[in-house]
């Protein structure tokens, strides 16, 4: 299963009265159990040459055989994730090792890919770190081409037309960028709309917090919907 369609995060949402700072917290946790999904997929790809129900290139005896189920903990609690299986029992995924039960510091490496104005640089170093070791550029290829469409779904999805509050704030910090440490500042947009239900409107990175970058974050929430604030 991948990560939701705009619609059913919507619905969620709204079925779910997210309004609480722990309400958040859960939903991030299943966007970030369904992100370590896609991953151990695209491992699983790069495994075995292939894509999955694409036989027609396949130059390997093996193949897939089921998944199984795996229990780890996070900052965001206990889940379970499901982890693909190969015939010959040769598949080691690196996102989540075997016999690793505890995954804590990926959660902030995957909502880092979640961040707009992420480049491919910079989601190759989000991934080494994760992962703790060099990766082979087909893996990190296979990886984002599978995140990248959901992360592009997700900053693009249409908002509601009126929020009765929108919490705007930056946070900055330092990161390792072509070798060197440059500041960059993270920029979180959160709405609470008529129903009172809270959502993440967005995420941004700027090289630092300027009220120029503002008007743009500004103008990505009118363009996506918001027309009013109360």
């Amino acid at each position: 299963m991948g990560l939701w369609t705009k619609q059913q995060l919507r619905e969620f949402i709204k079925e779910n009265k997210l309004v609480t700072a722990q309400d958040a917290q859960n939903a991030l946790k299943n966007l970030f159990a369904e992100t370590i999904q896609e991953m151990l997929e695209a491992e699983m790809d790069t495994h075995l040459g292939y894509q999955k129900h694409e036989v027609e290139n396949k130059t390997t005896t093996n193949s897939r055989n089921g998944k199984s189920k795996k229990r780890v903990t996070s900052e965001y609690g206990e889940q379970e994730i499901i982890v693909p299986r190969d015939r010959q029992g040769e598949f080691e995924p690196l996102v989540v090792k075997k016999h690793q039960s505890n995954v804590t510091g990926i959660e902030d490496q995957i909502i880092a890919l979640y961040a707009k104005g992420v480049s491919t640089r910079d989601i190759q170093d989000h991934l080494e770190s994760m992962y703790g070791i060099e990766v082979s550029p087909t893996l990190i290829s296979n990886v984002t081409n599978k995140i990248i469409p959901l992360i592009k779904e997700w900053q693009n999805r249409p908002l509601q037309g009126v929020y009765a509050v929108v919490f705007l704030d930056a946070i900055h910090f330092k990161v390792k960028q072509d070798g060197a440490i440059v500041n960059k500042a993270a920029y979180k947009v959160i709405g609470i709309d008529l129903d009172g239900s809270k959502d993440v409107l967005g995420m941004w990175i700027g090289e630092n917090e300027s009220a120029k970058f503002w008007l743009s974050v500004l103008n990505d929430l009118k363009n996506r919907g918001v027309q009013d604030i109360l």
